[in-house]
């Protein structure tokens, strides 16, 4: 797909990995939907706006069944069409699992494999029309391998690849490719919090020895979107923790 002037939505869009992604695609000329719960810094809209392109915030939750509809609704009404979704948005609410809470099941599952449910739904039904489209959803390596203290991190996750590679066979035939990115130890604002003997425990399970950027992440979102011929694939970006044969 040629990205320029296309229409990309990127929930959970303000900081991190969704930042850099919708970073990513207006490089390449896309018109960016941002998405939050809270309000979207305005010197990202303009770092985006910089690069020639239209960006348009739409704030709510995901795991809303209607705003879902809405996002892509408004997406659509603003810029005529929803090339490509990134569903990015999600939380972590890490516990043991003898001590974690229905709630912090419940919310993790709903924003993380309900919201991205919700929004492939509606935004099926456009790019089913299109008869073209693009959706890459956020796994992660937890949810192809699990980790201590992550049952429901790693269960939304799992879910996202079951989710993604059914989705992938049924809109295969309208043009629309479906695949999952999961990403191992990222240099974020949530592995900047982890202690010295923690990155370092987790450095020693990866084989390239480092952590990876966003900016890795997000290229590898663009490299989808661009690959038509790819759908229902998990691409890990993990420097080799997870190495299936």
């Amino acid at each position: 797909m040629e990205l320029k002037d296309k229409t990309v939505i990127v929930t959970g869009s303000s900081r991190g990995i969704g930042k850099a992604i919708a970073l990513e695609f207006a490089k390449k000329g896309a018109n960016i939907v941002l998405n939050g719960r809270k309000p979207i810094e305005e010197t990202l809209i303009e770092e985006l706006k910089s690069f020639g392109v239209k960006v348009h915030s739409i704030l709510g939750d995901v795991s809303d069944f209607e705003f879902a509809q809405q996002l892509i609704q408004e997406t659509k009404e603003v810029f005529g069409s929803v090339d490509v979704l990134v569903n990015n948005a999600g939380i972590t609410k890490d516990m043991l699992l003898m001590r974690m809470t229905e709630e912090d099941f419940d919310q993790t599952i709903d924003i993380n494999l309900k919201g991205t449910f919700n929004t492939i739904r509606h935004a099926s039904k456009v790019m089913l029309k299109q008869k073209s489209g693009t959706i890459i959803n956020m796994s992660s390596v937890v949810g192809l391998v699990g980790n201590v203290g992550q049952a429901n991190y790693a269960a939304s996750k799992a879910g996202v690849v079951g989710l993604t590679k059914s989705a992938a066979r049924e809109l295969a035939a309208r043009g629309i490719s479906v695949n999952a990115i999961a990403p191992g130890f990222i240099e974020t604002e949530m592995t900047e919090v982890l202690s010295e003997k923690m990155k370092e425990q987790a450095i020693n399970q990866i084989p390239l020895k480092h952590f990876g950027s966003v900016e890795e992440v997000a290229r590898v979102a663009v490299f989808l979107s661009e690959n038509r011929y790819i759908t229902g694939q998990v691409i890990n970006v993990d420097g080799g923790m997870v190495m299936n044969g």
